[in-house]
């Protein structure tokens, strides 16, 4: 799984729990998006985002690994139709990273409808398809690999058998499209910015506590299926802290599976180039040009960039396939705004299947 359900304290509500963060081109500007609140999980008791929770999108201008721009979203209680209102503040500067910082409002809507600002701002929220795909039997031989130091065992698994762990399933979507514009530093010429996605509960003691961070797909499947503490962990903190924090952890589990498949003279010295590419753990983004998660480098990520095959494959220096790819998502995502996709009816989904 991507994010999916990647700590204990991620699955004591998973409206909180954030699966993916995508960035990409769109139609009219930068898109971020961000799913919660997925099937996978099984019922939920009250669905779509936490009302006392806060879901920000940070965004790095100079490579300090520092959020110089933050948009986050806040949502009321579900009304008697399962609507929720919602408000997107923006915050520059030092408030960026003030949890406590009002911010500026700059947009306000409802679930299921598009808000678009006379500034070109565009936000969509509702339930959507998971456009995330992933094969069950890869995703565990790999956890156990980088939690054993041992090679990926693959050895009873048949490829022409995957199959999508998430094909069918839904989860809630928070889509925001921004100008090109507003994301770039006053006369700078830098396109090039970092960007990670946090969702908080509010606490009794009048703060907040950051549930799920998420930058870099695929880091939790990889270093936390088999260590829950780590996955806590990872998914606190700040940025500018992850390599100080946790490189030594991820370098030893790298340098355990490149040293057990042989395809490095030196494991350790691969594995600290991984880690120092994985940390800190926020995704990069050339604005204004096509995203690609791919083998030749990382720009964003869009809705159909095979990122498990790109992220176990160089963790582990040798090559390794789900035997699936973008056309195992039931529902396919749309090049319009909101670009996540549709919930199919079950007719749908089964047709598809």
């Amino acid at each position: 799984m991507s994010h999916h359900l990647d700590s204990p304290l991620a699955r004591q509500d998973i409206r909180l729990d954030i699966t993916d963060l995508y960035v990409f081109r769109g139609q009219t500007g930068t898109v971020f998006a961000i799913n919660v609140c997925h099937s996978i999980f099984g019922p939920i008791p009250v669905p779509g985002y936490h009302p006392e929770g806060m879901y920000e999108f940070k965004i790095d201008l100079n490579g300090d690994a520092v959020e110089d721009i933050t948009y986050r979203l806040a949502f009321d209680e579900r009304d008697k139709n399962g609507k929720q209102r919602y408000i997107v503040r923006k915050l520059q500067g030092p408030q960026a990273a003030d949890p406590r910082a009002p911010g500026a409002v700059v947009a306000e809507g409802t679930t299921g409808e598009t808000t678009t600002t006379a500034g070109g701002l565009r936000v969509w929220a509702d339930q959507a398809g998971d456009p995330f795909w992933i094969e069950p039997d890869v995703l565990h031989a790999v956890g156990h690999a980088f939690q054993d130091g041992t090679t990926i065992n693959l050895s009873g698994w048949d490829p022409a058998r995957a199959k999508n762990l998430f094909a069918g399933h839904t989860v809630y979507s928070i889509v925001l499209e921004v100008p090109d514009q507003e994301l770039l530093a006053p006369g700078a010429g830098n396109r090039r910015v970092g960007i990670w996605a946090v969702a908080s509960l509010a606490t009794d003691a009048g703060g907040w506590r950051s549930i799920n961070r998420v930058g870099l797909p695929m880091i939790h499947p990889l270093f936390t299926q088999y260590n829950e503490d780590l996955g806590n962990r990872l998914n606190a903190g700040r940025p500018q802290d992850d390599f100080a924090t946790y490189g030594e952890t991820v370098t030893k589990a790298i340098a355990g599976v490149v040293n057990a498949n042989g395809t490095a003279g030196d494991p350790r010295a691969y594995a600290e180039k991984v880690a120092h590419r994985f940390f800190p753990n926020i995704l990069p983004y050339e604005i204004g040009t096509p995203a690609i998660f791919g083998f030749a480098g990382w720009n964003g990520r869009s809705l159909t960039d095979n990122a498990p095959d790109v992220m176990f494959s160089l963790a582990a220096n040798t090559p390794v396939h789900l035997g699936i790819g973008k056309e195992s998502v039931t529902s396919k995502p749309s090049p319009t705004f909101p670009y996540v996709p549709k919930v199919l009816s079950q007719e749908s989904r089964q047709s598809a299947a």
